[in-house]
């Protein structure tokens, strides 16, 4: 396959559909990449790969190429560290034990904040799930979703800085494996591995200085381009980028009405995607003839 595809238009590698905390159909949010002018976008959801059929069958049906991807929850001491993982073998033994770990844990996690969080306001585990689809891992934002039903927050946002948030007294730990082995996991299952957004919630990848550490086990990228990395933290990433050889994307991390992050607010350049798609021996871009 030649990477002409790569230059069809914008390209937005990474958006979240209700197979984990997104507000859309994993058809929709490629129904909606179309709608937005995009050439490529990538579906990233969390810990989950539940999602890419559908995603394929509407990028077949629009035009849009489909990055199939996975957000991998990972950590390092109580900083949450997210990394991006693209075309990699969705039946990896690895991957497949380490991701129904992590929903295990997830699920749990969240069994445990909502029993808390129901000592003091009307939450149910029920109200949770209605805001979940059937099969997604439930986690934080469905939670978040529920609050705002019954008019205990108005909107996520508002959860996520009081009652959801880390020192707002429900807060619970749950499992989640180090970058590193996170890395080495979507290696071995043949995919690219790109660092999430690494300047949010407080700059903890930058503060800890394990860029080195993660370039070791192979990390290939970091997102750079994104909402939550402010000016002076992109500014610091270009400079670590190219010290240690790493590509640069961009990305909008869409999750539908769930958050403010519009679809192509900030994309990838054609040759960044194109070398992510040299290194994958995972999985293949889902490509529409032109």
């Amino acid at each position: 396959m030649d990477d002409d595809w790569v230059r069809r238009g914008p390209i937005d590698l990474h958006a979240h559909s209700r197979e984990s905390d997104g507000t859309d159909a994993p058809g929709d949010v490629v129904r909606a990449a179309a709608a937005a002018g995009l050439g490529v976008v990538a579906l990233t959801d969390h810990d989950t790969v539940s999602g890419w059929q559908e995603a394929a069958d509407a990028a077949m049906e629009t035009g849009v190429a489909l990055i199939p991807g996975v957000e991998f929850s990972s950590q390092i001491g109580p900083a949450s560290v997210h990394v991006l993982g693209y075309l990699l073998d969705p039946v990896s033994a690895a991957f497949v034990g380490e991701r129904e770990r992590i929903r295990l844990e997830r699920v749990e996690r969240a069994e445990r904040m909502v029993r808390a969080i129901g000592r003091d306001y009307p939450l149910t585990w029920r109200h949770v799930e209605e805001h979940s689809a059937p099969g997604a891992t439930i986690g934080r934002p469905h939670i978040a979703d529920a609050l705002v039903t019954l008019g205990i927050v108005p909107d996520r946002s508002a959860a996520f800085e009081g009652i959801l948030h880390w020192q707002g007294g429900y807060y619970q730990p749950h499992h989640a494996p180090h970058p590193v082995d996170a890395i080495r996991i979507i290696a071995d299952a043949g995919g690219v591995a790109v660092l999430a957004h690494p300047a949010a919630r407080g700059r903890p990848v930058m503060r800890m200085g394990v860029l080195g550490e993660l370039v070791d086990a192979g990390l290939d990228g970091v997102e750079i381009w994104h909402r939550d990395n402010d000016a002076r933290s992109q500014r610091e990433l270009l400079v670590d980028a190219e010290r240690l050889g790493l590509l640069v994307t961009g990305s909008s991390d869409y999750h539908g009405s769930g958050k403010p992050n519009v679809l192509g607010e900030h994309t990838t350049e054609p040759a960044v995607l194109a070398e992510i798609v040299r290194r994958a021996t995972g999985f293949a871009p889902v490509v529409p003839a032109p």
